[in-house]
C-alpha cells in the first residue's frame, strides 16, 4: 500500500502519521466528510506536507474505505488495528509497520497530527519537532494563551502548566493553577492560563514504551493520557503558539467551519 521507494534513497528522521478511524460515534466516516469538495483527510495530509521538518506523511487507519480513497489521491496509508485505545497506539502500529518494512531505516521523531484538523498549519507542526533540540525532551506538544474567563472554566478545554524550561508540570480539565485570594471571574485578569493543543511530537523509542504503559491514576480521574506520560518520569516540552486548533468533532462542527470559510 505504501510507496516507499522515493522515501528510502534518502536520510529520514521524521514521520508524520494521522491516525484516522471511521467508526467516531459523534461523525462516522469523519475523515471522508468533504469540505468544498476535498476530504478532510486530504486536507490534513496537504497541510502535513508543507511542513518542511517532516521526510514523509503516513495515514494510518483501520478502515479499507478510508484507505482507498488516500491511495487515490497518491498518499501513504498503512492498516492499523481497530482495538487501539488511542491515536498514540495507532500511531505506534504504523511505526512498527515501518520498520519492518526497512529495518534500516531509522527514525527519529514521530508525530501525531489529529485528523480532524483540516486546516493544521504547518509551522506548528515544525514547532513540536524543533522542541527535540533539547536532548532531554522525550515528547513535544504545543499550548496557547487563554484570554477569556468561559475557556477558563471549561472541562473540555485542557489547561496545562509548564516549569522554567518548558516543561510540562500537570495537565487538567480544571483552570489550573489556582488564584488564591481572588474571585473566580477575575482569574484570567491576574494570572497566565495556558490550552494545551492536541498535536504530539515523540521519539520513536519513546513512543514504543509509552503504548506498553498500563493506564495511570491521574489518566483515569481526568481522562488525559498525557498524564500517564508524566506519572511515569517522561519529560513533556510545551512550546507556546498563538494559533488555536481547529478539530471537528460533530457534522454541527463541520457546518459551522463551512459557514465562516465559505
Amino acid at each position: 500500500m505504501l510507496n516507499f521507494t522515493d522515501y528510502f534513497s534518502q536520510p529520514m528522521n521524521i514521520a508524520g502519521i494521522i491516525p484516522a478511524r471511521y467508526a467516531s460515534t459523534r461523525f462516522p466516516g469523519k475523515p471522508l466528510a468533504m469540505i468544498d469538495g476535498v476530504s478532510m483527510i486530504r486536507r490534513v495530509y496537504e497541510q502535513c506536507l508543507k511542513a518542511d521538518s517532516l521526510n514523509i506523511v503516513i495515514v494510518a487507519t483501520d478502515d479499507v474505505r478510508i484507505a482507498d480513497h488516500v491511495k487515490s489521491f497518491n498518499g501513504n496509508v498503512v492498516m492499523t488495528s481497530t482495538d487501539h485505545r488511542s491515536g498514540t497506539d495507532r500511531c505506534n502500529e504504523a511505526l512498527k509497520q515501518l520498520m519492518t518494512l526497512n529495518p534500516e531505516q531509522q527514525f527519529d521523531i514521530v508525530v501525531n497530527i489529529q485528523g480532524d484538523e483540516p486546516f493544521i498549519d504547518p509551522s506548528q507542526i515544525n514547532a513540536v519537532t524543533d522542541c527535540f533540540s533539547d536532548p532531554d525532551v522525550d515528547i513535544a506538544t504545543l499550548a496557547r494563551p487563554i484570554d477569556t474567563t468561559e475557556e477558563l472554566f471549561n472541562p473540555n478545554a485542557v489547561k496545562v502548566v509548564r516549569g522554567s524550561k518548558k516543561q510540562a508540570l500537570y495537565f487538567s480539565r480544571s483552570p489550573i493553577p489556582y488564584i488564591r485570594n481572588y474571585e473566580q471571574e477575575d482569574w484570567i485578569k491576574q494570572g497566565s492560563f495556558l490550552k494545551h493543543l492536541g498535536l504530539y511530537a515523540y521519539r520513536a523509542e519513546v513512543l514504543s514504551a509509552i503504548a506498553s504503559l498500563p493506564q495511570g491514576i491521574l489518566e483515569n480521574y481526568e481522562s488525559l493520557e498525557q498524564l500517564r506520560w508524566l506519572e511515569n518520569g517522561y519529560r513533556i516540552s510545551v512550546e507556546l503558539t498563538d494559533k488555536e486548533g481547529v478539530s471537528i468533532d460533530t457534522p454541527e462542527d463541520l457546518a459551522k467551519l463551512m459557514n465562516i470559510i465559505w
